[in-house]
């Protein structure tokens, strides 16, 4: 190979990646833009130059692979390709867990005892979108696979003691949880003609 062949991703690992689709009943297998969720969040993955990784897998073989870790919900499919290489670099640079985030919008209300209180500050709150990344240190000191639940995995890291940072998404790296979530994310994302 000549340097005139050679691409950005070819002095870097690229990083291992994991769509995760689990748990999460049909929704990863509806249509945005005529592809499904799940292709559209593994194409995401390809572009930001990391490796996909079928869940078949076995947390040792990725632990052993020593490289970074990128877990992209396939619920949050059309986080840019860009911004997922952003966390990743991010990841690496800093060497702690790094989980895209979208501010919450919705008004959140404690309940204690079945009884409606308190409004909470939305200005503290953050929404868990996409992706995850896991510097490979941090993957070669977890016992096993992290949760599929990305809110989940990101407590289960910080009782664990890692840090982990928070990188805004942009809105089209938004999680959806219904069809009609679908149908304004694919509004949102309509190609410009």
């Amino acid at each position: 190979m000549n340097d005139a062949d050679r691409g950005p991703w070819d002095d870097v690992p690229r990083g291992l990646g994991l769509v995760l689709d689990e748990d999460r009943g049909a929704l990863p297998y509806t249509l945005v833009h005529g592809e499904a969720l799940v292709a559209c969040a593994a194409w995401a993955l390809g572009e930001a130059g990391v490796d996909l990784v079928d869940a078949s897998v076995p947390w040792s073989g990725l632990v052993e692979a020593g490289e970074d870790l990128v877990l992209h919900d396939a619920l949050c499919p059309m986080a840019p390709p860009a911004f997922i290489t952003a966390c990743l670099e991010r990841a690496r640079e800093t060497g702690r867990p790094v989980v895209g985030v979208r501010p919450v919008t919705d008004t959140v209300k404690v309940v204690a005892d079945g009884v409606v209180g308190e409004t909470l500050d939305r200005d503290g709150l953050l929404a868990i979108a996409s992706p995850l990344v896991l510097p490979a240190a941090v993957v070669a000191s977890l016992a096993r696979r992290p949760s599929a639940d990305l809110a989940r995995a990101v407590g289960d890291l910080v009782a664990a003691g890692h840090q982990v940072e928070t990188v805004e998404a942009p809105p089209e790296g938004r999680r959806v949880a219904t069809d009609e979530d679908v149908r304004l994310l694919e509004a949102l994302t309509l190609p410009l003609r």
